[in-house]
């Protein structure tokens, strides 16, 4: 068994950032020794100290599918395009965030809506927008896939825009708070290639995989799992926009939920 996971608004509380709600749950993970793969829209700096936290070393997919990192010994030679960087292995899906500042602007001009990037707001606003506190703030900037943005212009322009994205060769998702631009990538692409690493590391033995999320941008990680996972949003609802075969609901908030659920699971193998 592999179990993905997001985080905001799912294994962590969407207005805390806890993971508290769910220690039972990953404690039964552990003393499995199941995975737990982070797949997140955070960047690289948020996810390291959430993993230490955790403690877990298991591989991580960052900025909605930018990028998977893979630690240690885990799957040696068995992941392809996989390169050596600050002591990972890295294989890269996404676009240089250099490029997807750019042309968030152009996408904006051509389609006549308004626009708000993380790279045009100030350490200050983004703490405000996301909640966090400003030093974890400057980890949320340090992009290199994925320009998180809300929209400031007409309504009635922002289907414009998605058009405008698409001609582009480029993709756009909703996330709990904000749009994010990126490359064609997503994290179902992500979860698939770590999917297959597991099963050969497996060598022929049965795995089951299993998606735990909250919002639209998870949808791609949900097809990609044998068991897709959806965890009430804050107020007790369910993403409206989220509708797979064989979607599963998990009974509770965030962190709540996703303890309900995996205990659930782990009960029943």
């Amino acid at each position: 068994m592999v179990v993905f996971t997001d985080l905001d608004g799912t294994l962590l509380d969407a207005a805390t950032y806890s993971f508290d709600a769910a220690a039972e749950a990953l404690a039964a993970l552990r003393g499995r020794g199941i995975p737990l793969v982070i797949v997140s829209s955070k960047t690289r700096a948020e996810i390291e100290p959430i993993q230490r936290r955790l403690g877990i070393a298991d591989p991580f997919v960052v900025e909605n599918g930018g990028a998977v990192f893979i630690q240690g010994e885990c799957f040696a030679g068995l992941v392809p395009r996989a390169v050596g960087r600050d002591g990972y292995r890295v294989v890269e899906l996404g676009l240089p965030y250099g490029e997807l500042r750019r042309a968030l602007g152009e996408l904006a001009a051509a389609s006549g809506v308004t626009v708000r990037g993380f790279g045009d707001m100030a350490l200050e606003e983004i703490a405000d927008r996301t909640g966090l506190p400003a030093a974890e703030a400057a980890l949320a900037r340090r992009r290199e896939y994925d320009e998180p943005f809300v929209f400031e212009g007409p309504p009635d322009r922002r289907e414009a825009f998605l058009r405008h994205v698409e001609a582009r060769g480029l993709r756009c998702t909703r996330g709990g708070r904000f749009h994010h631009l990126t490359g064609r990538h997503d994290k179902g692409e992500a979860c698939r290639l770590l999917t297959d690493g597991y099963r050969r590391a497996a060598a022929g033995a049965g795995l089951v995989t299993i998606g735990l999320g909250d919002s639209l941008n998870d949808r791609p990680m949900l097809e990609a799992v044998n068991i897709p996972l959806l965890v009430q949003r804050p107020d007790g609802s369910y993403d409206p926009e989220l509708r797979l075969p064989h979607l599963r609901y998990a009974q509770g908030v965030g962190p709540a939920g996703w303890n309900q659920a995996v205990l659930t699971l782990l009960r029943g193998t």
